[in-house]
């Protein structure tokens, strides 16, 4: 059958794996492989910025449930990857990164762009290994997916040095492996001796909750977790990348009433999230010391991690919630614990209707509140919603309600600034018929937004609404280093790159400019002037302040 050479082999593996879309930054060596894959059918969508590949795929992958491709070239470009990657491995999502590099011949003599690669890599993902035979590609790339997709879910590296993917082999001698992209996850089940245990403890608890993370998304729980709470009666909370998982305005959904959920709380049902800062680890003073915890997760690392737990349960969030509900018939009633829904709903409906009267604000400079309400009361049910920033951020995560699992992305557990343009351009790749907008920061925005090229060119129609307030973070005294950076028209530089552009002073400017932005048939950036003295309020996350 003739030589091939490894860029062939690796260019054939990802198609025979299912792999139908890559983000890449193009540079040597992989130039052929890259130019290979598009040969193959693959869509190779390429970028400014080599980070902004892992984002875009690690967002891809968040909303097709499917492992995420990126690519990058050798030394600086694989080393650009390493932020994406690494958000992607805090926020325990799939992807496949590759990276070109050095000959493996010339190893030690200080040749173009030698480094250590691999040495960098393995803190920040599952599995990361470097190909020394090109016959060992297929292999290779089918064990990086599986390690990439499976259990606990996160980031894969494989390393391609340029000699491996230049030199030729016997095609007959090559063994393809035919697989998929899509999670294919087993169903663990958890002990049922624990899951007894834990229908035991919310049948004696007088307030619960149900707290759940990604986890429901990534197991396809959704319709589980919706019966059980519904069957229990129970008020569920969510992670801010959880939300929608049930609609957020369904009746056991307090979300103002968050702060007395859980400070009052007896007992804790946690299904598919970590404890760690964003939930206040589940310990005092943000969680009553003395409630009792149930812990459901796929990885038995994760059991009680900060706070011992009660019943700890190791499996699928979506196998576990079936058991629950099993074990629950007749020994749950949802009207138990009424008193405690109807205590928490009243407290919802206070804060929210003192929350509308600060997002019906109409001064000028406008207060990030009120671009949030514009922003909520414009998106479609079922939208996506890709939030990146810090005021904007924190003030969306109070305000912008999100009804469908997956529909909301933001920096996530690393607090990784500059992922919304990428994700959405990411999100837009995957759902082209779905609205699609990115909520920025200036700040934040900066960091990827030559981005807005790459949704012109690859026609990835997002629309970016840019909360302008001057800099990095609200100061109301303007005596932070660094901080200001001026009121840029980045409504211009989109027009520059081809895209529509808006820039708004007024909130009553607001709507009309969003429904300019969507209808223009192009991508676009709705530059909104913000106050710069509006600081949001949220849970203190570090020993520092920002």
């Amino acid at each position: 059958m003739g030589m091939v050479s490894g860029s062939q082999i690796l260019a054939r593996a990802l198609r025979m794996q299912g792999v139908d879309t890559m983000f890449y930054l193009m540079g040597g060596p992989m130039i052929e492989a890259e130019a290979l894959c598009i040969k193959e059918g693959i869509r190779s969508i390429d970028v400014r910025h080599e980070q902004a590949a892992a984002m875009m795929a690690h967002a891809w992958g968040r909303v097709t449930r499917r492992i995420g491709v990126c690519m990058a070239a050798s030394g600086p470009g694989a080393a650009n990857l390493v932020t994406g990657v690494a958000n992607a491995w805090a926020d325990a999502s799939p992807l496949l990164a590759i990276g070109g590099a050095a000959p493996l011949a010339a190893s030690g003599r200080g040749v173009f762009q030698e480094c250590d690669q691999l040495s960098i890599f393995k803190p920040i993902t599952k599995w990361a290994d470097r190909c020394m035979d090109p016959a060992r590609i297929p292999e290779m790339i089918a064990t990086a997916l599986r390690q990439a997709g499976t259990g606990r879910l996160g980031p894969a590296y494989l390393e391609m040095p340029g000699d491996v993917l230049h030199k030729e082999v016997d095609e007959n001698s090559i063994v393809y492996r035919e697989g998929s992209t899509s999670m294919n996850q087993a169903r663990l089940s958890g002990d049922p001796d624990r899951i007894h245990a834990a229908i035991k403890l919310l049948g004696e608890a007088e307030r619960p909750i149900l707290v759940c993370g990604t986890g429901i998304i990534w197991s396809e729980a959704s319709a589980e977790l919706r019966r059980f709470v519904e069957l229990a009666g129970i008020p569920f909370y969510t992670t801010p990348q959880g939300r929608g998982v049930i609609p957020d305005d369904h009746a056991l959904s307090c979300l103002a009433a968050r702060t007395t959920a859980f400070s009052k709380a007896d007992c804790i049902l946690i299904v598919g999230t970590r404890m760690n800062y964003i939930n206040g680890h589940f310990t005092a003073p943000r969680f009553s010391a003395n409630a009792r915890i149930i812990q459901v997760n796929i990885d038995a690392g994760e059991i009680g991690l900060t706070r011992p737990c009660d019943v700890g349960i190791v499996g699928d969030a979506k196998a576990v919630l079936e058991q629950l509900m099993d074990e629950a018939q007749g020994k749950l009633d949802s009207r138990r614990y009424s008193a405690w829904v109807e205590q928490l709903q009243e407290v919802d409906r206070s804060r929210t209707a003192e929350q509308e009267k600060r997002m019906s604000s109409g001064a000028v400079p406008i207060h990030p509140l009120r671009l949030c309400k514009e922003v909520r009361d414009f998106l479609d049910r079922d939208a996506y919603l890709i939030v990146d920033g810090q005021e904007i951020l924190n003030y969306g995560r109070q305000s912008i309600p999100t009804f469908e699992p997956g529909h909301r992305l933001n920096s996530g557990t690393w607090g990784t600034m500059g992922v919304g343009l990428p994700f959405g351009l990411g999100v837009k790749a995957a759902h082209p018929g779905k609205q699609v907008m990115v909520l920025h920061g200036d700040g934040s925005f900066g960091l990827n937004g030559m981005e807005l090229d790459t949704a012109v060119r690859h026609g990835l129609n997002v629309v970016c609404v840019v909360s302008l307030n001057g800099g990095w973070t609200a100061d109301p005294d303007r005596d932070k280093p660094g901080r200001e950076l001026g009121y840029t028209r980045y409504d211009r530089m989109a027009e520059a790159l081809g895209c529509h552009g808006e820039y708004v002073e007024e909130p009553g400017q607001i709507r009309p400019a969003l429904e300019r932005a969507f209808a223009a048939g192009k991508p676009a950036l709705v530059n909104v002037k913000t106050d710069y003295r509006a600081r949001a309020t949220t849970a203190k996350f570090s020993t520092y302040s920002t």
